[in-house]
């Protein structure tokens, strides 16, 4: 207990003493574990809304669509079938009019809601009456519509008498036209030829449903019109589980980032610790209490925050009947905590291994090992202006510091062309969304919730790339302290040796923006993949090239002021610190 004790005070009593860099390493893992709890509580629950409808309308194992009558009554004795309701006549009609909106929609014949298959659920109102229609819920909340407002179908003039939800049709926009009960005489009233007609199904074992339908013309599977009516709440989970891959690795960066930033400071003090006797296992134990302990407060935070903005970003479609608050399961609670333990571990790991195997002389004799020096590179810069030479001298100083820039920045312009061809593709979709079947001016849930998603993942991405943006020309810039100093020493400028140190960071984020582009398009494509998404992207390659203009002005304007400071010292004072 007493070991346990003394590790958790020193562990504490650094991270105070570090509050900003604490601070940071919060915010980086809090942003990887609320997306991670998201993605979990919104995917664990995507097909959730579809089973309660389905459980609280008797919802069909299939549904059976033809012209004939006769041939449905024959689908009913088929082998597999235990029970049917309807057949229920369908008329389409291409004037339902609400104020000054017109639409096409389909109006199904039917004089009350029960049977023993597909019982569509009155959520407010009555069922249809003689001159009273019910509208589909999706369907109602598009036209802005409900019991008692008055619409004309056909030209006749009718009044809402109810609101309800199915599981025997996909709700709209999904599924169109908008589906309309109607007792059978207002049907036969409106003058229009019976388009279809519809028989719910019951079958014996509902799993087999996709091979019923299969085997039968004009039957649709319950699965189908499933994954249709939560489409959006897939893609949205999609769409977070990939941001919190991209927001883990650059967590990772921001870690190594702060972990390298202070490998000399740490140095020191794991010398500090064995001279006093500490024994390798309590050092190693004390260096990665420091990381361990952000992780599990940004695990805590970030399970708090996924579960209050669960139902923000997943709501399902209006024509499905909506649950309560989805809530936070052991399990994903353990891998939430995991990961952030995970993320922590993989940048601090091997910097904490090494110095545990440091002797205590070598760790208290100085500093890290400095840099190797090229020949090549020393020749091939020499004839280089001199920011450019002082740039590129500075980035192979510590060539694994400008990968990690290189990757980090890579990650983020590609999610940035992500959400730019997600943006185009959901446009040109919109677009495609219009014409006599679409309610004018509603807005689609699939588009509404994935852009609310896309824009949440982009802007935690933006700000946790600006970070690491930040952190790498922090580091740098203490890298570059004596070498700059020297460099003014022998004639160069404060401006030269703050452009140097703004050219080490723009060289890596200039390739980053050159390879973000098809990186990015191949996340778009591999996330349209898992999520079923048919048909092919409409990308607006247009805008794809100024990802590559526009990452170099966003990293030469966050490390401006790192550069800055870092070559206005004075030269005296830098030389005598060292």
């Amino acid at each position: 207990m007493g070991v346990l004790l003394l590790v958790a005070r020193l562990a504490l009593r650094d991270l105070r003493r570090r509050r900003g860099e604490a601070l940071i390493l919060l915010i980086a893992l809090t942003a990887t574990t609320t997306t991670l709890a998201l993605g979990r509580t919104v995917g664990g629950g995507a097909d959730r809304p579809w089973e309660r409808t389905r459980a609280a309308t008797a919802g069909p194992d299939a549904v059976a669509t033809s012209a004939n009558a006769a041939d449905l009554a024959a689908l009913a004795h088929a082998p597999g079938v235990t029970a049917s309701a309807g057949p229920y006549a369908t008329v389409f009609v291409d004037d339902l009019r609400v104020r000054d909106v017109r639409v096409t929609a389909l109006v199904q014949g039917r004089d009350g809601p029960g049977g023993p298959v597909d019982r569509p659920q009155v959520t407010s109102g009555t069922w249809a009456r003689r001159g009273g229609v019910v509208v589909e819920r999706a369907f109602a909340t598009a036209l802005g519509v409900r019991p008692g407002d008055g619409l004309s179908i056909a030209g006749r003039r009718l009044t809402v008498a109810g609101v309800a939800v199915t599981a025997g049709r996909v709700p709209y926009p999904s599924s169109t036209p908008g589906l309309v009960w109607a007792t059978r005489a207002d049907l036969r009233r409106l003058g229009r030829p019976m388009t279809s007609h519809v028989m719910p199904l019951r079958l014996a074992d509902p799993s087999a449903a996709p091979s019923f339908a299969a085997a039968h013309r004009g039957v649709r599977a319950w699965q189908d019109m499933g994954a249709s009516a939560t489409a959006e709440l897939h893609l949205v989970d999609q769409a977070l589980m990939t941001g919190t891959w991209a927001l883990a690795l650059l967590a990772v960066a921001c870690v190594t980032i702060l972990v390298g930033g202070r490998l000399a400071d740490q140095t020191r003090r794991v010398g500090l610790l064995k001279a006093v006797g500490a024994a390798p296992r309590i050092v190693a134990a004390v260096l990665l209490a420091e990381y361990a302990v952000p992780a599990v407060a940004a695990s805590a935070i970030g399970l708090v925050a996924g579960w209050a903005a669960a139902p923000l970003l997943a709501r399902p479609s209006a024509g499905l009947v909506a649950g309560g608050r989805p809530g936070v399961t052991v399990g994903t609670a353990a891998l939430v905590l995991a990961v952030a333990v995970a993320v922590t571990g993989a940048a601090t790991l091997v910097p904490v291994v090494r110095g545990t195997r440091m002797s205590t002389t070598r760790a208290l004799a100085g500093p890290a090992r400095p840099p190797r020096r090229s020949a090549g590179l020393i020749r091939l810069s020499a004839r280089l202006p001199v920011p450019l030479l002082l740039g590129l001298r500075l980035a192979a100083r510590r060539p694994r510091r400008s990968a990690l820039a290189l990757a980090s920045l890579a990650v983020t312009a590609a999610m940035v062309v992500a959400a730019i061809a997600l943006h185009g593709d959901i446009a040109h979709k919109d677009a495609r969304t219009t014409g006599p079947m679409f309610v004018p001016g509603a807005e689609n849930p699939v588009t509404r919730q994935v852009n609310q998603v896309v824009i949440v993942m982009t802007l935690a991405l933006v700000v946790l790339a600006a970070v690491n943006a930040v952190l790498i020309a922090w580091a740098g810039s203490i890298d570059a302290r004596r070498p700059g100093a020297l460099a003014r020493a022998l004639g160069a400028t404060p401006g030269q040796l703050t452009a140097g140190l703004s050219a080490a960071q723009l060289l890596p984020a200039a390739l980053a923006g050159v390879l973000g582009i098809p990186l990015g398009l191949a996340v778009y494509a591999g996330a349209r993949a898992a999520a079923g998404v048919p048909g092919g992207a409409a990308i607006p390659y247009a805008w794809l090239p100024a990802v590559v203009p526009g990452t170099v002005v966003v990293v030469a304007l966050l490390t401006a002021l790192p550069a800055r400071l870092s070559g206005r010292r004075p030269i005296a004072e830098v030389l005598r610190a060292d």
